[in-house]
Order: C-alpha cells, then sequence, then structure tokens
C-alpha cells in the first residue's frame, strides 16, 4: 500500500548513497567508543580469575635472626622454604634449617646444624571443604559470566539507542524528501494559476491562494530540512573510523528501508521469551549473583567448624635424604581452635541466607517485568502494522482524490480551495505512513532489547 504515490518520496536521486541500518550497527559494532569498552570487560574478568590464582603460586620465604655480643655468637638461625599452595585442601612446603650458635634454644638445635624438611599442612575441620582462596576464584569465575552478560547489556544498550536515532532520521529524511515533494506540485499549481489568470480564465484573487500555499510549503520544507539535519547530526554520534576519530554523515547520505520482515509470530514471541528467560542479561547476572552467594554461604557454613589443622614434616640432614625415615625422623604438630559462641559466624551464614532469599525475589520480579516487556512491545509491533497497513490504504485515496481534483481543476469543475485541502491531507496521511514504519522499526530494535538478544538480533557482527 502507498507504494504508488509515494514512488518519488523513496526514489533515490544519482547523487545520494544509500545507508542502511545493518551497515549501520556493523560500523558502531566494529568502532564504537562504548562497544570497545564493553568489550574489555572480558579482559578485566581474565584478569580477575588471574588474580585469585595467584592465591595459589608458590610461596617463597626466608628468615634470618641473629645475635652477636662481646665476641660471642649467641645464635645464627636460618630458614629457607617454599610453600606450594594448591586447590585442594593439602598444601605442601619444602624448607632448609640453618640453626648455630652457644645459645640456641635446645629444640632448635639440630646435628650438624643444618636439616631439610618437606611436609605437608591439612585442614580436616575448617578448609577442608572450601577456603578464602578457593572461594575467591569460584567468585572470579563467576565475575566472568557477570562481565559477559554486562558487556551484551551495554552493547545492546547502545545499539538501541542507535536505532532510535536511525529510524528519526529515516523518518526526517523522507518527510524532507515528502514535503519537497509538495513544494514541486504546489508551484505547478502556482504556475498554472497564473498562466489562467493572465488569460483570464481565473480570478486575480486564485493567484494570492495559490502563492499562500506554495509559500505555505517552502515554509515546511525548510523546518522539515532542519529536522534532516539534526537528525543525521544525531546519527553521526555513533560514527567512528578504524583510527578512532568522529566521523560526520554527509548530507548526500541516506537511510535505507529494506524490504519489513514478516511480523514475527506467537510461536516466534514464545521462542523468545523462553530465550529471555535463559539468557537475558540481567537474569543471567542475578543467577550468577545468587551462585556468588551460594559460594558465600558454602564458606560461611565452613566457619563454623572449629579449625584443626595437621602439620607433618620429614626430617634429613642435607646428603642423607635418601635415608630417611617418615616414621622416626619427623615434626608433627596440631592448631585447634573454636570459638565457643560462634555468633559471628552463625550471623554471617544467617545474613548470606538474607541475600540470597532477597536476589530471587528481585530475580522473580525481574523476570516477570521482562516477560511483560516483551508482551507489550508485541503488541505495539502487532498494532504498528495493523496502522501501516491502513494508513497505507488513506494515502492511496487521498492520493486518487487530489489526482480527481487537478483533473477537474483543468477541466474548469473545481477550485483551489479543494485541492489545497485535498494536497494537504495527502500530505499529512503520507507523513503519518513514514512516521509508523519509522515507529514500527523502532518497535522491532525494542523488542529484541526487551529479549536481551545479543546485538539485537544482527548477526553479521564481528565479535
Amino acid at each position: 500500500m502507498a507504494q504508488k504515490s509515494m514512488v518519488q518520496v523513496f526514489a533515490f536521486p544519482d547523487s545520494v548513497v544509500s545507508f542502511s541500518i545493518d551497515e549501520f550497527y556493523k560500523v558502531i559494532l566494529e568502532n564504537h567508543p562504548v562497544v570497545k569498552q564493553a568489550k574489555l570487560l572480558n579482559e578485566v574478568a581474565l584478569q580477575e580469575i588471574r588474580m585469585a590464582r595467584g592465591a595459589f603460586d608458590p610461596k617463597l620465604e626466608f628468615f634470618w635472626d641473629k645475635k652477636e655480643f662481646q665476641e660471642k655468637l649467641y645464635y645464627n638461625r636460618r630458614d629457607a622454604r617454599i610453600y606450594f599452595p594448591s586447590q585442594f585442601p593439602i598444601n605442601p612446603k619444602l624448607g632448609f634449617l640453618d640453626n648455630r650458635g652457644l645459645f640456641l634454644n635446645p629444640a632448635e638445635s639440630i646435628p650438624g646444624n643444618q636439616q631439610v624438611y618437606a611436609g605437608f599442612e591439612f585442614p580436616i575441620g575448617r578448609g577442608l571443604v572450601t577456603d578464602e582462596r578457593r572461594a575467591a576464584l569460584q567468585q572470579a569465575k563467576l565475575y566472568q559470566t557477570i562481565a559477559e552478560a554486562e558487556q551484551i547489556k551495554l552493547i545492546n544498550k547502545i545499539l538501541l539507542s542507535a536505532a532510535k536515532d536511525y529510524w528519526d532520521w529515516y523518518y526526517s529524511y523522507y518527510n524532507y524528501r515528502l514535503i519537497t515533494q509538495g513544494v514541486e506540485i504546489a508551484s505547478e499549481i502556482f504556475r498554472r494559476v497564473r498562466i489562467t489568470a493572465r488569460n483570464g480564465e481565473a480570478a486575480p484573487i486564485d493567484t494570492i491562494q495559490a502563492k499562500i500555499t506554495l509559500q505555505t510549503r517552502l515554509v515546511e520544507q525548510q523546518e522539515a530540512l532542519l529536522a534532516f539535519q539534526n537528525s543525521g547530526i544525531y546519527v553521526s554520534n555513533y560514527l567512528w573510523d578504524t583510527a578512532g576519530e568522529p566521523l560526520a554523515l554527509s548530507l548526500r547520505v541516506a537511510p535505507l528501508l529494506g524490504t519489513r520482515d514478516a511480523l514475527l509470530s506467537l510461536q516466534t514471541i514464545g521462542s523468545l521469551t523462553d530465550q529471555a528467560r535463559q539468557n537475558h542479561p540481567e537474569l543471567v547476572k542475578l543467577r550468577t549473583k545468587i551462585g556468588q552467594l551460594e559460594v558465600d554461604r558454602q564458606l560461611a557454613r565452613e566457619w563454623l567448624k572449629p579449625r584443626l589443622d595437621l602439620n607433618y614434616s620429614m626430617l634429613s640432614a642435607p646428603g642423607q635424604i635418601r635415608q630417611v625415615n617418615p616414621l622416626n625422623d619427623y615434626k608433627f604438630g596440631v592448631d585447634f581452635s573454636f570459638p565457643i559462641l560462634l555468633r559471628k559466624e552463625r550471623s554471617k551464614l544467617a545474613l548470606t541466607n538474607l541475600k540470597i532469599r532477597g536476589t530471587e525475589f528481585e530475580q522473580s520480579q525481574t523476570e516477570r517485568e521482562i516477560v511483560n516487556e516483551i508482551n507489550a512491545t508485541f503488541n505495539e509491533l502487532v498494532n504498528t502494522n495493523v496502522i501501516i497497513r491502513q494508513q497505507g490504504e488513506m494515502v492511496d485515496l487521498y492520493d486518487r482524490l487530489l489526482r480527481a481534483e487537478l483533473l477537474n481543476l483543468e477541466n474548469g469543475e473545481s477550485d483551489l480551495f479543494k485541492i489545497n485541502i485535498q494536497q494537504e491531507k495527502l500530505i499529512q496521511s503520507q507523513s503519518k505512513y513514514l512516521k509508523e514504519l519509522s515507529m514500527y522499526e523502532k518497535a522491532k530494535a525494542l523488542l529484541y532489547w526487551a529479549a536481551g538478544i545479543r546485538n539485537l538480533n544482527f548477526e553479521a557482527a564481528g565479535e
């Protein structure tokens, strides 16, 4: 519908270059600073994981304690050791002792002054299931999921804003061409009336009326040109080159409306709703937040246990490692502690449980809002599609009326008043038709945004 009367409006001059929404999205996804910033979130997440894994890096330690007084060596104690923290509860260690002096503690006295030891620390109470280091690593891995969801959210937000500005630009451009077409018609009518007035076939007042109509169209054209120029400036906000320099949109570049997609079916909406429940960035973030809180809860439960750490080291003199007997040459210890009331630990667990419940409530509400947003946007899409069809029929009917009045004018059976009314109604209906096309495309972008679909369903993006 409405294609016959708007062929000239939609036809591109040879000097104009088209710029489709897909090309627009592609430039944004490749060069826009906000998109590049969003893509840094993945690197941030990787560095968070790397930092958490740093808690399991081998640790080298060296202790030296020496006392010398009045030419007497009281003691000279050196202990060099390396720890191998692991993601399992056992932590191996390896070390070398060199203790000597006149007044060493008997427990530190070593035959031959030097000793090699190798052993491990093993928690059998608190820390057996999890500890701060392992919990931090789990949190960092979950943060990576949050970072990916946040990246999708930020990119979709900039694309939705860009889509709205693009379709405003689309309407402004074709509305300007429509008004320009109206100027041409008004100019032709004015030319004909002036000729007929000179020939005495029309009253001079008709020339004034035709001139007023032409001036009105010229003012409308100037206003439409300003709207087109400014909307192009807003679209330029999203255009950057590969070097990070902003690009300006030329007035010789025009938006392009491709073949309108078939209206989404209820089955497709059901699929979008299911995808939103599974993959919407906000829901993914909330589910992951609950996962992080579950890690906190597991750690809080661990703190309810008593601390009971076993320490064992095999001892040997340098050069005699192969002769060591683990059952005879060893050092063994037990560390035990347990807070009697556990008020801090129990409160920590209770607070974590409350946070989980609160986040679950938020998740339920967010999911409901997302599903309702999808359904409301789909209803808007369906309604706009109906309006476009009806408005297209109106455009064709008004176009037929105007043509009939112009024919009657040539036969002397009409007047400028009737023609001006019909032309005004035609322009208004055509402008309304363009507006609805723009609203339809905005609603389509909003629907994909509401469903949380990556890149608003733009599949050609180089991710």
